[in-house]
């Protein structure tokens, strides 16, 4: 992969080939590339661009730390991803919340349009066949998970790659639905692929969510949510005496759909799970992304994971290449 720098108005300048590498999708959506001074050239400043044409992995250089303790410098930014994770979608004036309808890519670019990042991010004139009616974004949901929402509940994801231009075109981001893959009957990360992995069985997440709405004291609105036995969430009681675990969510002012929906988002955030890390390796070829399926499996535990991959980290190190995806969620 050839990590690219290119100036403010995304003019390619030269290989970043002195830097080692930390870029994370999913998660923190940030990165952080690290030079020797030694091999400092000083031509990288904020506002620059460093990306990895025809994936995911960029964004604008936002912070500069030269470090003389270590000998080093230190260039950090937001990814793409992490440029969407700060921007809001916000209700039309006068009303409770932001609806949208139509085909899938062309409510996204209209997205893109209303947050004015159009002269960077580019959405393609491409009919995915798929549309939504009357969908309705959170209140004040940043544009990173208002897109994957919808996306999600069609079976699509959000495909983010930079497209490298020749000269003098310059490059962009382009942003599109496609559906997203399930890999669990073809690929499974296990002791086979001979890959270090960490695999975690989370058993004593909350079952039980009582949710606080509007009102006061005894005429406050007052839902309780239940984790069922298959890890959906409903009003009935599953789980009693010493395996009911309970927490508290309040959100004073809330009417009683809000107060739901979000109680519903928050209890499975604390339900139990299982997460599943993996260190995939060159040789080792899997080209997934965030929001396709994978499974994995630890034969000396007997923990198996069928999850979304939410996360993927790219690190470069003296020239090695390696990428970690991260699988988590409730089951």
């Amino acid at each position: 992969m050839d990590l690219i720098l290119a100036d403010k108005n995304r003019k390619e300048i030269r290989l970043l080939q002195e830097a080692d590498a930390d870029i994370d999708i999913g998660d923190t959506n940030d990165f952080q590339f690290t030079f020797s001074v030694d091999h400092w050239m000083g031509d990288i400043q904020t506002g620059c661009y460093a990306y990895i044409p025809g994936t995911e992995f960029g964004g604008p250089v936002g912070e500069l730390m030269s470090s003389t303790a270590e000998n080093r410098i230190y260039i950090c930014g937001d990814t793409w991803r992490g440029m969407l994770a700060k921007k809001i979608i916000e209700p039309p004036a006068g009303q409770d919340y932001k609806t949208v309808s139509g085909e899938l890519n062309t409510v996204i670019a209209s997205l893109v349009q209303d947050a004015k990042i159009s002269n960077l991010i580019s959405v393609p004139e491409e009919d995915t066949g798929i549309t939504v009616s009357n969908f309705r974004f959170d209140r004040y949901c940043t544009l990173l998970a208002g897109i994957e929402k919808m996306l999600s509940g069609k079976g699509y994801r959000l495909e983010i790659t930079y497209v490298q231009q020749n000269v003098p075109k310059i490059g962009y981001v382009s942003l599109k639905a496609v559906p997203a893959v399930d890999y669990s009957g073809t690929t499974e990360i296990s002791q086979d692929n001979n890959l270090d992995f960490t695999v975690t069985d989370y058993k004593r997440g909350i079952n039980h969510l009582i949710c606080l709405g509007k009102g006061d004291l005894k005429d406050r609105l007052v839902r309780h949510l239940y984790v069922q036995q298959d890890s959906t969430i409903g009003t009935a009681p599953y789980y009693a005496g010493l395996d009911e675990r309970t927490s508290v969510y309040d959100s004073e002012g809330a009417e009683e759909q809000e107060l739901v929906e979000n109680g519903t988002e928050q209890l499975r955030e604390l339900m139990d799970k299982k997460s599943f890390q993996a260190n995939i390796r060159d040789d080792v070829e899997l080209d997934m992304q965030i929001g396709d399926t994978i499974s994995g499996r630890d034969y000396i535990t007997g923990i198996s994971v069928k999850k979304p991959i939410i996360g993927k980290i790219l690190t470069i190190q003296n020239g090695e290449e390696k990428m970690e995806y991260k699988i988590e969620g409730d089951d």
